[in-house]
């Protein structure tokens, strides 16, 4: 019998170069620069309420440096309108998933391929102020995880100067507090007394970075949620005193802006119906509230950035910070989420990568692109269950397009914005069930060209788009 023997040398050489193409094959190391992902999302955060994206009166440095680091979309949209059908769309690369885990989350891909995956506070959806007084995972998906931590806090039972502003209640007792689903909640604000050390933001930010400094030497996925400045908005008082309530510039607002708005794209949550009307200075007080509740959260960003930069850890990690969706601040006369108009589908999203250059992008993109956008950069496969498209080629060359049209929905409505158009549907055509507009010429959406004979071709055009989305995602 022969043998056949391979002399130490080589054979410790070819063991080493199979053991570097498994490596290459999608492993936390394998291209070798980007070995860190840092996902951080803020809930129900207004795109126009960033200095970045133009607001010369809200203050929001630390989002603003982000901004200047990343790749920043103007046109980057949303795809749930309200927080769990965003969530998880995000989470998934998916459009129409009812329930988290139903396809595989990119965090749970990332730990499959070895890497450390971390949830801190809200990344799918958490029933707020429910699950903060609560401390529990609302409708968490444990399998996308390594370790996943929650924060417990007072919210509207903060001590402090409580208002419920569409009832015009103010009080610093504790008794008659609205909070976990009583209809009122979303109208609360706290000027609390403290340093806000006890919120879930600062928790969620101090939580985050003792994970950088714990896992700074190995590969990880970690995963940021701030939930701030959804209701209740709960921030201490010196946030407040940047925002004066009589200085607040309320958005414009027309006289028989409804006459062409179908039935089912007024927002229940407008201020008619919620009282609001009868009190102009609560509307502003409002705006106060959330802008200081924004400047609190970008503070509790500033804090884990800085710890992420004192690390060295900015050379290898991709970031991402973005919101689940945009807000109504009184446009329209509208309060909230939950509507298809361009200040609920348009969301701030940035993009900071090692090797890519910083600049701003106005192609037309979804939340639903950051799932392969992640897989791409990791250089691991992207499962075929994704939806979204890669950004990485915009990331390289700002002007490059991947999609025609952004999609949004809320229930059983749908949207679609194209490069000039913003085009909703209620399901059913005409004037009553369909809206359009020039966003060239209207980037407020004041007039609702559906019914306007002159565009029935590219209303067409956007049915027969809309149409064959659906088809092709359903």
């Amino acid at each position: 019998m022969v043998r056949s023997i391979m002399r130490p040398s080589i054979f410790l050489l070819a063991l080493a170069l199979f053991a570097n193409a498994i490596l290459c094959q999608g492993s936390p190391s394998s291209d070798g620069k980007i070995k860190n992902f840092l996902y951080i999302i803020s809930d129900d955060l207004k795109t126009s309420s960033l200095g970045c994206y133009g607001n010369e009166f809200c203050k929001t440095p630390n989002i603003d440096r982000l901004a200047k680091a990343s790749m920043r979309f103007t046109r980057a949209y949303c795809q749930g309108t309200v927080c769990r059908p965003s969530r998880i769309s995000i989470m998934s690369s998916r459009y129409l998933d009812k329930k988290a885990g139903q396809h595989i989350t990119f965090p749970q891909h990332f730990k499959k391929q070895g890497w450390y995956s971390a949830r801190v506070s809200k990344i799918f959806h958490m029933p707020i102020p429910g699950a903060i007084v609560r401390g529990d995972s609302g409708t968490d998906h444990p399998e996308s995880w390594s370790e996943f931590y929650n924060f417990k806090a007072k919210e509207a039972h903060t001590d402090g100067a409580y208002a419920c502003l569409n009832k015009n209640i103010f009080t610093t007792g504790m008794e008659g507090r609205e909070t976990t689903g009583e209809p009122n909640r979303m109208f609360v604000s706290v000027k609390m007394t403290g340093d806000g050390s006890d919120q879930p933001d600062p928790m969620a930010a101090n939580q985050a970075i003792e994970l950088l400094r714990k896992h700074k030497d190995s590969p990880f996925l970690l995963a940021v949620g701030f939930v701030r400045p959804h209701y209740p908005m709960v921030t201490p008082e010196k946030y407040f005193t940047l925002y004066p309530h009589k200085k607040m510039k309320m958005p414009e607002t027309r006289q028989g802006d409804w006459d062409d708005i179908p039935k089912a794209g007024i927002s229940r949550s407008n201020s008619k119906s919620t009282g609001l009307d009868q009190y102009p200075e609560n509307q502003k007080r409002m705006l106060s509230a959330y802008y200081a509740s924004v400047s609190f959260m970008d503070t509790q960003l500033g804090k884990l950035m800085a710890e992420l930069d004192r690390l060295g850890l900015r050379e290898s990690t991709a970031i991402v910070f973005t919101s689940d969706h945009g807000y109504h601040l009184g446009d329209h006369e509208f309060w909230q989420k939950a509507n298809l108009h361009e200040e609920v589908t348009n969301v701030p999203l940035m993009i900071s990568v090692p090797g890519f250059k910083p600049g701003i992008s106005s192609s037309l993109v979804e939340l639903a692109d950051i799932f392969p956008t992640f897989t791409e950069l990791a250089g691991i496969d992207t499962p075929e269950s994704c939806h979204g498209l890669s950004l990485v080629p915009i990331l390289k060359d700002p002007s490059h397009s991947i999609r025609k049209y952004a999609f949004s929905y809320d229930k059983k409505n749908h949207s679609l914005r194209s490069d000039q158009w913003a085009y909703i549907s209620y399901g059913k055509a005409g004037a009553d069930g369909e809206e359009l507009y020039d966003m060239e010429k209207d980037r407020k959406q004041f007039t609702n060209l559906a019914k306007n004979p002159k565009y029935q071709e590219i209303l067409e055009e956007h049915r027969q788009a809309l149409k064959n989305k659906l088809a092709a995602i359903r």
